[in-house]
């Protein structure tokens, strides 16, 4: 669907009934009956803040290493970093032809744009932050609203929720795409952090770094888990998933606070299966911000959305545009 009628998706701050994964897999999705239009639903940013608890960092052993340095944010290749740049018209030309003369698969060709660069970047301004800079509202929510440090592993445990929300959706796609778009976000993740670890928080030791990498690739694969587990059964075992990843286990926890998060993880999860598998592959899904709520769409809501992304995909004619992904699922 159209980004520009993402603020129009339904967006649950609870519960929602989230569809089976591709047709291919024998996981199934636990239903869960949506909020009704009558009952009131809040804002994950307006949950959080009515607690009146005081807040409670979590004891940090040792000094939080900062960043001294700021790299780019995506990279120094003018392609990802000027919205506005266009490749010559000759290019274009070669580029077109080359995708129809070799028949290349676009759909798996379109993993490294998208989910390597364009989705790697929303996982990462999630939590994004520097020293002495303003936070993005989305960083205020988890920072400020919620509590969380500001550390690089708090960094990396925001961004990694983001993926796994992300890798939902992608288990959903033909297996072979998903697949690709999976390992595409997440080498860029882990590229990301190398890079970071050495040219911002200055690490010069590269058996530092792997170990590291090492370590977050666990947490990595453990969070993944349980955090599908939360999925597929209840909102308390998602919750305590979120409490012993991005909270750390903090014994002083808001609950109120995680009850926020868990609204936010669903809401997301909620616009994503509204979406059909074309329209996330080539990019059009963008994260909802905590401070936003939209409530259930209607079946006649869906089928206008429908519509539109298909007039849309319709316009797209280009041998580099042509794509075998659903506009129906």
């Amino acid at each position: 669907m159209l980004r520009s009628s993402l603020a129009n998706r339904a967006l649950v701050a609870h519960s929602v009934g989230i569809r089976s994964l591709a047709s291919n897999s024998r996981t199934q999705f636990q239903q869960v009956p949506p909020l009704s239009n009558q009952e009131r639903i809040e804002s994950p940013s307006k949950l959080a803040q009515e607690s009146h608890l005081p807040k409670v960092l979590p004891e940090i052993k040792g000094k939080v290493r900062q960043p001294k340095h700021k790299q780019p944010f995506l990279s120094d290749n003018k392609i990802e970093n000027d919205p506005s740049y266009k490749m010559s018209n000759w290019k274009q030309n070669i580029g077109q032809w080359l995708v129809k003369t070799f028949n290349i698969d676009m759909d798996r060709s379109r993993a490294g744009p998208v989910a390597g660069s364009y989705y790697f970047g929303e996982c990462k301004r999630q939590g994004m932050y520097y020293p002495n800079e303003p936070l993005s509202d989305t960083a205020k929510f988890f920072y400020e609203t919620l509590g969380l440090p500001k550390s690089f592993a708090q960094h990396f445990q925001i961004t990694a929720l983001h993926y796994w929300i992300l890798a939902v959706r992608m288990r959903a796609m033909p297996f072979k795409y998903g697949r690709n778009y999976q390992q595409k976000l997440v080498d860029r993740i882990f590229r990301d952090m190398e890079l970071r670890m050495a040219n911002e928080l200055n690490i010069a030791s590269n058996k530092i770094i792997e170990r590291y990498l090492k370590d977050f690739h666990k947490q990595l694969i453990g969070l993944t888990v349980s955090y599908d587990e939360g999925l597929m059964t209840d909102d308390i075992t998602l919750a305590a998933a979120l409490w012993r990843n991005v909270f750390a286990g903090n014994p002083d926890a808001d609950m109120r606070h995680i009850e926020a998060l868990v609204g936010y993880v669903r809401s997301q999860l909620y616009v994503l299966n509204k979406m059909s598998d074309r329209e996330f592959g080539f990019g059009k899904f963008t994260f909802v911000p905590p401070d936003q709520v939209v409530k259930p769409l209607t079946k006649h809501q869906e089928a206008k959305l429908r519509e539109a992304a298909k007039a849309e995909f319709a316009d797209k004619t280009l041998p580099s545009q042509k794509s075998v992904l659903s506009l129906d699922e």
